[in-house]
């Protein structure tokens, strides 16, 4: 009967998300319509992440190590485990920013127009599409804009989810554009959610989420990126290791 239940919750979850993104599509669609829109693009995401996640019972509580100074650009380094941690990023970043992600995300109903505009499909078997994203994220990154980049690029197989080897690239960028990156823990939400809910279905509550302080690169060179990569990702195993075991025994 739980499991009928936790059924149940992902197909509302997913109508919340459906309809409410299509009430927001016209705003949308007239942000899209020009670059210099993009930073009401994002306020509407944001409104959008919180409105769906709400309606169902899905909520953010986010901790922060040391308060942090949006009118800078940042590089957003999260864990991924469940599709709520794009709300989730989406409700953090109050600022004008851009996801990496996928290319395949580019050709999907709900994404795919945030993809062909504000946010940087990638193909990472493609060398010619890895070199036009990092070179659109180098260019975004220098008018400003936060890019938030999932570092394990993709959500774990494994159930309960384990944190996954990260890539290169977001660490070679920040220290390339001298950007401080923020490691993001979220050490819960696959239990809400895990993965795109339809294996074990989903449940309300809140989505735990804590914000690292920055981790400046200035002094920093391309040589220090594996160094840079090793330490976001023991800051993020040390925090997700404690807090989700803890969680899991809820």
């Amino acid at each position: 009967m739980k499991l009928i239940l936790k059924k149940v919750h992902i197909y509302l979850y997913v109508f919340s998300v459906a309809l409410s993104y299509f009430l927001f599509w016209p705003f949308f669609k007239f942000f899209s319509l020009k670059p210099s829109r993009y930073r009401n693009m994002n306020r509407f995401r944001r409104y959008w992440a919180i409105i769906s996640s709400a309606l169902v019972g899905f909520f953010y509580r986010f901790t922060y190590e040391e308060p942090i100074d949006w009118s800078k650009a940042y590089i957003i380094c999260p864990n991924h485990t469940s599709n709520l941690d794009i709300s989730a990023m989406c409700v953090l970043v109050n600022t004008n920013c851009s996801f990496m992600g996928k290319e395949e995300l580019k050709d999907a109903l709900v994404t795919g127009l945030f993809f062909r505009t504000v946010d940087i499909p990638v193909n990472r078997d493609s060398k010619m599409s890895s070199y036009r994203a990092f070179k659109k994220a180098t260019e975004k990154l220098q008018d400003g804009i936060t890019l938030i980049i999932f570092p394990e690029g993709k959500i774990s197989d494994d159930y309960p989810p384990t944190l996954h080897e990260f890539k290169n690239g977001p660490f070679r960028l920040a220290i390339e554009h001298k950007i401080p990156i923020i490691p993001v823990s979220s050490s819960n939400t696959w239990l809400k959610l895990w993965d795109d809910g339809t294996k074990h279905g989903t449940r309300p509550g809140i989505c735990e989420i804590y914000v690292h302080k920055p981790i400046e690169t200035i002094n920093m060179t391309l040589d220090d990126s594996d160094n840079l990569r090793d330490k976001v990702y023991n800051i993020i195993a040390e925090k997700i290791g404690s807090e989700g075991i803890a969680a899991a025994m809820i």
